[in-house]
């Protein structure tokens, strides 16, 4: 291995035992660029010369000490990104140069209160939905016309990098008014990038469509009938499905601006299907059993239908936390899985009739699950779920769901190894949907390191194939992207860059 460590982000960050600044979760403030390969001692086994591409996961990071309680999700957006090109890996990690980074960083201190806080202990105004809230950039990433397009899950302005390197572009200059949120999509057949938003003004939401040559090309009202907090979006060859799901601000809190949370168990979700460049008048709504949705899996046409799967809650409210410190525990329970109860559903939308079916498709607690895009917005066979940790906003193993012949096989990382979503990396020349690697990053809880690790998937069983083993142990994060060279360009900024 050949590492630089390129610069360390000065913290004023106080000794706690906040449960989120501690084990897997545990800050760090080092950004590296890293060169490995095969033979050297931080890699153990062979990394494969069949795949071409960069694995992208981000995450929150928190650099100063937090004005009043800290939730996770306030943390400062670090990414680290993992190239392979060759049989070579180059590694690198930076911080998003935010406006808020730039802000603190000449400050000194943390500017903006986060998640549990109410607005006035905020000394500057902040973005997104909440409208006090540093726009940390720390939610999601994705990769669209070359770059890195990294979000913030309450909206903000969108930031551009370049996968390989990490140089930063600053914020999109197509964005809106309202931002977008995470979980924007990208149709790799097309090229185009899906998004929407959404505020406490009316309409509530927007959605549009950002062409191949990172221009907006439509953009259009979603009217609601007041505030909601969707998080993520799904979309087939033809149609994007939005929703409307029955967890939002309590309404009369909301006028006293407090962001309190509550489930509406007495009504319907709702969905919002457009086609791909329609207008409003072209929404079909349908309704299915009152639930939460974090994150949706795939999208497909099938005759009349349109067909959705995604990881449905069954307590969307959870009982609080047992044992939680004083005043987090409402955070805890909300990040504890095991209380969520989500599960891997289907919803099938019958375009001709208006009817919705449902389907269970694993009883277990399972989340952030991942799948081959080249199959995006298309039949698919293969779904790859993560194992959530009891009590914990971590994931302990990997599930890969056959949906065909509905089987099932899992592979957990080991005691006190916590991975990162796993992204789907297909083989050079890929002949099967499931021919190719999933790539995730681990923390060792019990060797203090962090590694990134390539698992067959087409015998997840087995483990991984190649571990490599990264400058430090990094936090704990969020979500992740795999793009496959062919689809990025690598152009100058290859997998071995300097």
């Amino acid at each position: 291995m050949t590492a630089q460590l390129v610069e360390t982000i000065q913290s004023t960050l106080q000794p706690n035992d906040h449960p989120y600044m501690q084990g897997a979760w545990r800050p760090t403030y080092n950004e590296w660029n890293a060169i490995f390969s095969n033979g050297d001692a931080e890699v153990i086994g062979t990394i494969p010369d069949d795949i071409d591409g960069v694995y992208v996961r981000t995450g929150e990071n928190q650099i100063h000490e937090p004005i009043g309680r800290y939730h996770p999700f306030d943390g400062d957006g670090f990414i680290h990104a993992i190239s392979f090109k060759g049989g070579r890996a180059s590694y690198r990690s930076r911080f998003v140069r935010t406006k808020g980074f730039a802000a603190e960083k000449e400050a000194g201190r943390s500017l903006w209160a986060g998640l549990m806080e109410p607005p006035h202990k905020s000394t500057r105004p902040g973005w997104g939905a909440q409208e006090w809230l540093k726009d940390s950039s720390s939610t999601d990433v994705a990769i669209h016309a070359g770059k890195i397009i990294s979000t913030f899950y309450q909206c903000g302005e969108a930031y551009r990098l370049d996968p390989f390197t990490l140089e930063q572009f600053g914020t999109e200059s197509w964005v809106p008014l309202d931002g977008i949120s995470a979980h924007c999509k990208v149709d790799l057949a097309t090229g185009e990038l899906m998004f929407f938003n959404y505020s406490k003004h009316a309409p509530y939401m927007h959605y549009g469509v950002v062409g191949a040559d990172n221009k907006l090309k439509h953009y259009i009202p979603v009217p609601l009938p007041g505030p909601r907090l969707p998080h993520d979006m799904a979309f087939t060859e033809h149609y994007t499905i939005l929703n409307d799901m029955p967890l939002y601000w309590n309404e009369e809190l909301l006028k006293k601006n407090l962001h309190v949370v509550q489930f509406h168990p007495d009504q319907k979700t709702r969905f919002a299907i457009i086609p791909r460049h329609g207008q409003p008048e072209d929404i079909r709504w349908f309704e299915a059993e009152p639930t939460y949705t974090l994150h949706w899996l795939n999208a497909w046409e099938e005759g009349d239908e349109i067909i959705l799967d995604g990881y449905y809650q069954e307590e969307p409210m959870p009982k609080s936390y047992p044992n939680a410190p004083e005043g987090l525990e409402r955070m805890m329970a909300y990040l504890d899985q095991g209380l969520l109860k989500p599960r891997l559903h289907r919803w099938r939308f019958n375009l001709k009739t208006g009817a919705t079916v449902e389907e269970r498709l694993d009883d277990r607690d399972l989340e952030f699950g991942m799948f081959n895009h080249r199959y995006a917005g298309k039949p698919y066979r293969y779904a790859y779920s993560a194992i959530p940790e009891p009590g914990w906003f971590l994931f302990r193993g990997i599930v890969k769901h056959d949906l065909d012949s509905r089987t099932s096989e899992a592979y957990e990382f080991g005691r006190g190894r916590f991975g990162s979503e796993a992204p789907f990396a297909p083989r050079i020349g890929a002949r099967d949907e499931d021919d190719g690697y999933l790539v995730s990053f681990i923390a060792d809880l019990e060797t203090d390191q962090s590694e990134c690790v390539l698992i067959d998937a087409k015998n997840i069983t087995a483990g991984p194939v190649c571990r490599i083993i990264l400058p430090e142990r990094i936090c704990s994060g969020t979500h992740s992207v795999w793009a496959s060279g062919n689809d990025i360009g690598m152009g100058e900024n290859s997998v071995l860059a300097a």
